[in-house]
């Protein structure tokens, strides 16, 4: 017949004394405690490993920090686990392995993996607005909390403070934002769900307001205003070729001479430039090569058509067309981004085809056949709309002197 094992009481683990030597107290069923000689108590599991049947323990924690009913508890579920033919101790050190890869998980660390992955469809400018938008806003309170702890309540408390300030667009974006951090967490497996699926919902939705930019009627008032502005040369003809070539500011202003390829009369804006990092190509009127040689002699030495007053051999500002509308009275009325709408809506009065328009604007569809049709097809029939668009410029200038009015001036190619 089996011996059995009678279950130790609290009085014999409390007054068990420490000897000589190091001894053990079975509590049955493989649960031990044992007692050293500097009277220190530990509860030990004894048991075979699967497959292999080679007898070890596993540690369970020391009395009395892990109480007798604890420590049966966890022999029970080790004792689960070997039916299931798994080892106790490896699956301990599987679960904490896991634990503390959950805990350098964290949201900042996870973030940056995050745009890793997403700087290969947006924009350097894009990819750097986001991690500043979440630098400023969400790192310095969840920046390092482990990802399975981020909930949607410690979230919202977050960003109650900036929709308070009526910023609801810099809301909506950090929400996008978060969301699309926690889906790819998911993805990777270091979570189960996204617990902010639906954080957007506790804040008011941003009223939807399109850029400042004028009516085509008001191109006119323009030129005039550029004409006299007091401001650097430079800054003139970026405002100008942004205005011809129908680009986003971020595009002109990192315009580089390498670029161009003027036995064509093409502009090739290489795809990690473009915001949907899609190579886009632009014809160049002969308004837009007067004003490369224009530049000529300003940046000739300088990567960049258009560089900065500080360092040649950096490229102007994204904003520094911003900057000079503003100073030139048009502050609320135009941005340069807006530029792009006032090409847009003219050419669409004009009876331009809006697939045309829409590919010399660089704006990308989900289908990707037709977007390799349109960028194959569309550059033939956009020479004459950009011909036509920048010679609609000049006439608006008439009067005024427009830079890009000066066609007689021919371009070398750089070497």
């Amino acid at each position: 017949m089996a011996r059995i094992t009678k279950p130790l009481t609290n009085t014999e683990v409390t007054h068990a004394k420490p000897k000589e030597k190091v001894y053990t107290l079975s509590d049955g069923g493989g649960l031990q405690l044992r007692v050293k000689p500097n009277g220190s108590k530990l509860w030990l599991f004894d048991y075979f490993r699967p497959y292999t049947k080679v007898r070890t323990s596993i540690s369970f924690g020391s009395y009395p920090e892990v109480s007798i009913a604890e420590a049966r508890k966890k022999r029970d579920e080790a004792r689960k686990l070997l039916v299931k033919e798994i080892d106790p101790k490896d699956h301990r050190d599987e679960a904490s392995r896991l634990n503390e890869a959950a805990h350098g998980n964290t949201l900042k660390h996870v973030a940056s993996q995050w745009l890793n992955v997403k700087k290969s469809k947006v924009s350097e400018n894009h990819a750097l607005d986001t991690w500043r938008s979440l630098e400023g806003h969400i790192f310095p309170s969840l920046g390092e909390v482990p990802i399975h702890k981020i909930t949607a309540i410690k979230t919202i408390e977050v960003i109650k403070p900036i929709a308070a300030k009526g910023a609801l667009e810099t809301v909506k974006r950090l929400c996008q934002r978060l969301n699309e951090i926690m889906v790819f967490a998911v993805n990777t497996g270091l979570i189960t769900a996204n617990p902010l699926a639906g954080i957007q919902k506790a804040f008011q939705a941003p009223i939807k307001q399109h850029l400042p930019t004028l009516k085509p009627s008001e191109l006119p008032t323009l030129m005039a205003t550029l004409s006299i502005a007091s401001i650097k040369l430079t800054t003139r003809c970026l405002i100008e070729w942004q205005l011809h070539t129908m680009v986003r500011p971020s595009e002109a202003a990192g315009a580089r001479w390498d670029e161009l390829d003027l036995h064509n009369d093409l502009w090739n804006i290489p795809a990690e430039r473009m915001k949907k990092k899609k190579p886009h190509s632009v014809p160049l009127s002969a308004q837009s090569l007067a004003l490369l040689e224009i530049m000529k002699p300003i940046s000739a030495h300088s990567p960049y058509i258009f560089p900065s007053d500080r360092n040649i051999r950096t490229h102007s500002n994204a904003q520094t067309a911003n900057t000079a509308l503003k100073r030139m009275g048009f502050d609320g009325r135009l941005v340069a981004h807006g530029l792009r709408a006032l090409a847009s809506t003219t050419l669409n009065e004009q009876g331009f085809d809006a697939d045309v328009i829409e590919a010399a604007l660089a704006h990308v569809g989900d289908n990707e056949v037709r977007n390799a049709y349109n960028r194959a097809e569309y550059i033939q029939r956009r020479i004459p709309m950009m011909k036509w668009w920048s010679e609609h410029i000049e006439k608006a200038a008439t009067g005024n002197m427009s830079l890009g009015g000066r066609k007689s001036l021919k371009l070398v190619q750089l070497s």
